[in-house]
């Protein structure tokens, strides 16, 4: 099903230009703590510097001087004073504008993720997200330090309280850790994009979730952060009518497939059926001529024949089946596995947070393409990640779960770690048997699969781990030439 929404923003503008060092634009125009002139001082200042000119004109001039002096002063003081009242007008009209909106509207400062990243890309740090996703705890501090100073009152009846202070204060009190849009946050600012624009999750004071879009304009300074307006849209029900209309394709194709083996077992059936009817026949004719008084060994020996090439009849019935079912192509396109990762995390977002499960995606850029099909690579790391969430369902404090695409030696190698139980050593040669399970109540075919899938594209699939200390699966694909 098509998405609407996407939770990883599209990038935008990335200012990067030559003999900036990497710098992003807002980290160039203006040093920390630097910013622009309040318009409500224009007024005062113009008074400041007019007063010794008025001085010298009411020394040199006499009395006329003294009469000149006091109209410029008046004209001064008439000019501050409107100075003001348009700058009162228009933090009215700002005020009006932020309260009254028909959507919810939050004043942000992210003054200290702009001073965090500023001082990565000063110590040569160029990859910021790979920096934090393997670091998830300085990644949930910054996230912590992220302060809401603002909301309006559209705010206040969707998040369901009954006045502002109930929202203002840490960003962390109602992004929680098992939303994966922070990570794009610190992307976006670290490229010095011009707008963010994703899809999250966030947690309402009494613990219901609220699906959202973020939208946001990112400052051009590093004063700018102190103020960031962030507009969200609730789409909940949106999104909870999306999941319904997926769950009835999900239902619909279940019983095509129903529907497509009912006629394929039918069909073998009597493929089957009819030949095995003959050597059964055959045999109970034979049985007859041999039971009689004087057994007819020759009708004997035709009906045990015509048993035979019926039996053999039957077996090539089963071999056909097998060639057709077991060598059916395989589709293979070029996938981009950072995209088929963003995918595979949508479509189990709701069960990683109903786990507590904080997915971090790690994607180098320029990866190059894999031959390989699709769903069935999808279907892999959804399956390699549901494994790792239930590794971890019962581990006390955060649950990281990281994905990291790589490009190395014309492959394209993919991890998928967790900070579960770990493994047993001596249980990691059966781990792809078909049928063998470390889970309690597992089927054993899942990671079989998944091997299965990959090295039919030519890939290889492995797993490392020691007890206590979580698991890394990692598989390996040609990169398409």
């Amino acid at each position: 099903m098509k998405q609407v929404f996407s939770l990883w923003p599209a990038g935008t503008s990335v200012n990067r230009e030559p003999g900036t060092g990497g710098m992003p634009r807002w980290a160039r125009s203006a040093e920390p703590g630097r910013g622009r002139f309040p318009p409500a001082r224009i007024g005062g200042l113009a008074l400041l510097l007019l007063l010794p000119l008025l001085a010298g004109i009411a020394l040199a001039a006499g009395p006329f001087g003294w009469i000149a002096a006091c109209a410029l002063l008046a004209a001064a003081a008439a000019l501050a004073w409107r100075t003001s009242l348009a700058v009162e007008e228009a933090e009215r009209s700002g005020k009006a504008l932020f309260e009254r909106a028909g959507i919810s509207l939050w004043r942000e400062d992210w003054s200290a993720v702009g001073e965090a990243i500023l001082a990565l890309r000063r110590a040569g740090v160029d990859d910021v997200l790979a920096y934090y996703v393997a670091r998830p705890d300085l990644a949930r501090g910054l996230r912590e330090s992220v302060i809401i100073k603002d909301v309006n009152a559209f705010t206040v009846g969707m998040m369901g309280v009954t006045g502002k202070e109930a929202l203002v204060g840490s960003l962390a009190r109602i992004l929680p850790n098992t939303d994966q849009t922070f990570d794009q946050w610190l992307l976006a600012i670290a490229n010095g994009e011009r707008f963010y624009r994703s899809e999250a999750h966030i947690t309402r004071p009494d613990g219901s979730v609220l699906d959202v879009l973020f939208t946001a304009e990112l400052p051009d300074s590093m004063e700018g952060f102190r103020d960031i307006i962030v507009t969200a849209i609730d789409v909940s029900g949106y999104k909870a009518a999306q999941a319904r209309v997926a769950q009835m394709e999900t239902e619909i194709a279940r019983a095509s497939r129903i529907t497509t083996i009912g006629t394929l077992t039918a069909s073998i059936a009597h493929e089957v059926n009819s030949p095995l009817a003959a050597v059964l026949s055959h045999a109970e004719a034979a049985q007859r001529w041999l039971d009689r008084a004087e057994p007819d060994l020759e009708e004997a020996r035709s009906a045990m024949a015509s048993a035979v090439r019926d039996g053999l009849r039957a077996r090539d019935v089963v071999s056909r089946i097998r060639r057709f079912l077991g060598n059916a192509p395989r589709r293979s396109e070029a996938v981009d596995l950072a995209v088929t990762a963003r995918d595979a995390i949508l479509l189990i977002e709701r069960e990683m947070r109903a786990g507590g499960i904080s997915v971090h995606l790690d994607a180098e850029a320029g990866l190059p393409p894999v031959l390989a099909d699709p769903v069935q690579i999808g279907q892999v790391l959804v399956n390699l990640m549901l494994n790792g969430a239930q590794a971890m369902a019962s581990v006390e404090g955060p649950r990281d779960l990281t994905v990291r695409i790589r490009h190395t030696e014309g492959e394209v190698v993919t991890e998928v770690e967790d900070r579960g139980r770990g493994l047993d050593p001596a249980q990691l040669p059966r781990l792809f048997e078909p049928f063998y399970s470390t889970r309690p109540g597992g089927m054993g075919m899942g990671l079989a699969i998944c091997r299965s899938c990959v090295e039919a594209y030519g890939g290889r699939l492995s797993a490392t781990g020691e007890p206590g200390a979580g698991a890394t699966f990692r598989f390996a694909l040609p990169a398409a030439a």
